[in-house]
């Protein structure tokens, strides 16, 4: 296998911890390269749910694991999983996973500014999970964050917390009318823990860059989807990283002619969490049905996920944005029951067709997709292995997909175990 980029396509839970943990099998070091503990990538194995929110997919397959210079980390959520994990009877010694030293630290003030944010927005919320992320990148961008090599100084780390939370505490205080919150304590809080983290840190460019030079092959897993994406996502209604392939490269300190395979994950349908706008989404009976059958919840957050039909408009604004060089459709088994499918192909909008993804929400709220139905193949899927034993509709839907994406599709999932996948075109 080569190097290789697994992306979402959509706004995030295509189903991209199956395909990551399915080919790490195959891979020797597996990286996050971006977001934080706001993700949530779903394994079954053996059975068993295995959920990870800032760990790679690739522990389970007890792979070399790295943390990125680009994923935030709460360090508090980071241990509670290492815990999780081991108590799974999964390897997370710091010999297996590893944290870059250029990460930056979700700090107890960045969760109450982004909660205290949403209060005050009230119905004007975009939908954030409060878990710190954003705040976390701003202080990022505007060169005020704590980061990991700062915990290696106890009076460096203490300084900085210290200078910035006068400034945070007044924020909290004068703007959000919220409590304030005492810096010795935060300061205490995480040097309690820091003898556990410091272990896992190290330079993960550095290391990463001496495994490929050994001929180690690397899997890049990106978290939510590239509609999500802070520059080319449904601005504002976005997370605050970047989500697209590119990053792989500037959020794990890897120059991009590494990036060889660039995996698109796309669920057969398409789903949403959150506030923000979905030209295809479903408020019918079909729409609940799909909800139901795809046991659609968000991972991290348990909330209800809006569906609706596959949307190329997206799909194909995704195969641009990402470079992909493949596409992994999942759930395809959960519309093994419907009558029809339809698929979008464009957008209506002011009398005339839409070929390509708006950046204008209002523009996106106000378009009416266009359809083309499609047979459904009502036979169950779920227990077959070979695409050659799909069901002709299904194949020809599966075509249509590959027709208007202009995108190979090389893996389909029909279940959320490892073994209920079809691979179409081997990537390793």
């Amino acid at each position: 296998m080569t190097n290789t980029v697994i992306v979402g396509t959509q706004w995030g839970d295509e189903g991209k911890g199956k395909i990551v943990d399915l080919l790490s099998e195959h891979a020797d070091d597996v990286v996050r390269f971006q977001g934080g503990n706001n993700a949530g990538h779903t394994m079954v194995v053996n059975g068993k749910e295995i959920i990870s929110h800032l760990i790679p997919s690739g522990i389970i397959q007890q792979k070399q694991c790295f943390i990125g210079n680009g994923v935030v980390v709460d360090p508090f959520v980071l241990l509670d999983e290492i815990d999780y994990l081991i108590s799974n009877q999964i390897d997370v010694s710091p010999e297996k996973l590893k944290i870059s030293n250029r990460a930056h630290m979700i700090m107890p003030y960045h969760k109450e500014i982004d909660k205290a944010r949403e209060v005050k927005k009230g119905k004007d919320k975009i939908g954030t999970t409060g878990r710190g992320i954003g705040p976390c990148y701003e202080d990022k961008a505007t060169r005020r964050g704590i980061r990991f090599c700062d915990l290696l100084d106890i009076e460096v780390f203490r300084e900085k917390v210290i200078t910035l939370m006068e400034e945070k505490n007044f924020y909290l205080k004068h703007y959000f009318k919220a409590e304030t919150i005492d810096p010795e304590m935060v300061v205490d809080q995480v040097l309690k823990i820091r003898e556990r983290l410091v272990p896992y840190i190290c330079d993960v460019s550095v290391a990463l860059f001496d495994g490929i030079s050994k001929g180690r092959q690397i899997l890049f897993e990106g978290a939510q989807g590239t509609h999500l994406d802070i520059e080319h996502g449904t601005y504002p209604f976005v997370t605050s990283s970047s989500t697209v392939s590119g990053n792989a490269a500037n959020g794990t300190g890897l120059g991009p002619v590494h990036l060889n395979e660039i995996i698109g994950i796309v669920k057969a349908y398409t789903t949403r969490v959150g506030a923000g706008p979905f030209p295809t989404e479903l408020f019918d009976e079909t729409g609940d049905l799909i909800q139901k059958t795809g046991a659609e919840f968000g991972a991290t957050t348990g909330r209800k996920r809006r569906c609706g039909w596959l949307d190329m408009v997206v799909l194909r604004n995704a195969a641009r944005l990402n470079s992909l060089t493949g596409l992994a459709i999942t759930k395809l088994d959960v519309l093994d029951d419907l009558e029809e499918l339809k698929i979008c192909t464009g957008y209506q909008y002011n009398g005339r067709v839409i070929p390509d993804f708006p950046p204008e929400i209002k523009i996106l709220e106000e378009c009416e997709p266009v359809y083309e139905t499609l047979p459904g193949w009502k036979e169950n899927t779920s227990g077959l292995r070979t695409y050659e034993d799909l069901p002709e509709k299904a194949k020809k839907y599966l075509t249509r997909i590959e027709d208007l994406s202009r995108v190979p599709i090389k893996i389909i999932s029909v279940g959320p175990g490892r073994e209920a996948t079809i691979i179409k075109e081997k990537i390793f």
